[in-house]
């Protein structure tokens, strides 16, 4: 038996949709996935409920933000 790859969250889609729709998959996942600062208690147990909420785990508090990560790029309007 040879040695196993690591292929993360995209494994279940085995040599499907390509390497490049893959590797971004892998991507988007890990950063929505990830803990993140809670702006009002400061420790990073900030983590995603649902598209657009973020809730802390440590003090309960809600905040709505991006789809993938609580805070999105500055958008500029004329």
């Amino acid at each position: 038996m040879g040695k196993k790859k690591k292929v993360g969250s995209t494994g279940r889609l085995g040599a499907k949709y390509g390497r490049r729709v893959r590797v971004m998959l892998k991507k988007v996942e890990e950063k929505q996935k990830a803990l993140y600062i809670c702006p009002s208690c400061k420790k990073k147990s900030l983590k995603r409920v649902s598209t657009g909420i973020w809730q802390c785990q440590k003090c309960n508090t809600k905040i709505a933000g991006g789809a993938y990560s609580p805070k999105t790029g500055l958008v500029e309007v004329e």
